[in-house]
Parts: structure tokens; sequence; C-alpha cells
């Protein structure tokens, strides 16, 4: 058996050493991975995407970090990028919670498989659902990318583990009609905690709050704006 990748290899494009908003009730430390094979074109985070960027950190940074910060920080949430597309993750989030930290994850759930694995290291994963299962391709730029989001959804809510879906709408990639249904396969599924965020792309259409999608959602709902 080939011996696990250690949380050294992690490849860290930032270090945020407080946060309030990323990990729901918890104040946490973010470490944003590097590399992301998607390419949605509203994307926030684009100096997180190429994998072959230099680092900005090691994960000598992130434990001096958060021996400093113990007793002050509950949690560390991995974000990127895409955490998943790291062979180091496991490791670093063993590493965390032996360390007495809460996990959480920020993912799109581009590879379910790995997601499956992690889920037993994690507190709390966000998991973004960008659009319906027929809009996935055209938002990603990448063929087959629905399936494996919606695969990831499954495992997610199959888990047990505490977490929130969330959707980034930019009302110039799909309309009213198809936010509503999303909102109700969601709700098929048996999501409970769903989060729509305002996209906040240069040139994104101006942005109404979808009363009618809220309305009508069976569980917890948050509107974030920009």
């Amino acid at each position: 058996m080939a011996a696990a990748t250690p949380a050294e290899a992690l490849r860290i494009g930032g270090l945020t050493p407080l946060t309030t908003i990323d990990f729901p009730g918890r104040l946490a430390a973010v470490v944003f991975c590097q590399g992301c094979p998607w390419r949605c074109g509203y994307c926030h985070n684009t100096g997180l995407l190429d994998a072959a960027t230099p680092t900005a950190h090691a994960w000598a940074d992130v434990q001096q970090l958060l021996h400093a910060r113990r007793g002050l920080l509950d949690g560390v949430v991995f974000s990127g990028g895409e955490p998943t597309l790291q062979a180091g993750l496991p490791d670093a989030l063993a590493r965390v919670r032996a360390m007495g930290f809460a996990t959480g994850l920020h993912t799109a759930g581009m590879y379910p498989e790995r997601l499956a694995t992690l889920l037993p290291l994690l507190d709390w994963v966000g998991l973004d659902i960008k659009a319906p299962l027929h809009r996935y391709d055209a938002i990603t730029r990448t063929p087959g990318s629905g399936a494996k989001a919606w695969e990831s959804l499954r495992l997610v809510l199959a888990s047990g583990v505490a977490h929130e879906c969330r959707t980034t709408w930019n009302a110039g990639l799909y309309g009213d009609d198809d936010l509503q249904a999303l909102a109700d396969a969601l709700a098929a599924e048996g999501v409970q905690h769903w989060a729509l965020q305002e996209c906040r792309t240069d040139g994104a259409p101006a942005w109404a709050p979808p009363q009618a999608v809220a309305q009508r959602w069976p569980g917890t709902f948050t509107l974030r704006r920009a």
C-alpha cells in the first residue's frame, strides 16, 4: 500500500488567520488551496485556479499559526481553489483535528470519490451547487461536471456531516425558471440548508432577490448580498 501523501505537500495559495463567516458558528482560520480544474467565468478567486502557481505559504506556516492561536480559534476551513484536488488534504485534516480544532471544507464536489474518504475527517462542509444539471457544463467549461457535483451532494447528505449548500447565481447565465428548478431539485434531494449568493463579477446583471424561490423553499434559506 502506498504511503499517504503528507500535509507538507499541500499547495497553499493563501492563509487567513481569522474569519467569522466561512465556518458557521466558529471562529476559524482559512487555508486557501492552490488549483482548480474548472473555469467558471464568475470565479472570484482566479489567482488560485492554476495549480502550478508558486505557493504563498508552506504547511509549516499553518502549523505555526494554529499553535499560536490555540484557545482563540475553534476551527480551520480548507477553501480554494478546490481543496479536494490535493492529495495532502486528508493528512492535513487529520493533523488539524489532532490539534483540537474542528475541520471545515469548501468544495464544488468535483471529486466525489475523494470527498467520500474525507467526510469522516470533517465537521462541516460548504458545498457549492452551481446550477441545475443541464446548465453545469456551460458554467464550469468542463464536460460531465454536473453529474460529479450532484453525486457529491448525495454523499454529503448521506454522511450526516453538518453542511450548507450554496449557489452563486449570475442571472446572465440562467434565469428565474432555472433557479426555481434548481431549488426544487435540491429540496427533492433532501437539502435543508441552502444559501443563495449574489454574483459579484463585473458586468453581471442587476440582481433582484428571488422572493418566490425563497417563499417556496421548505428548509433554512439564506440570501447573501454582495
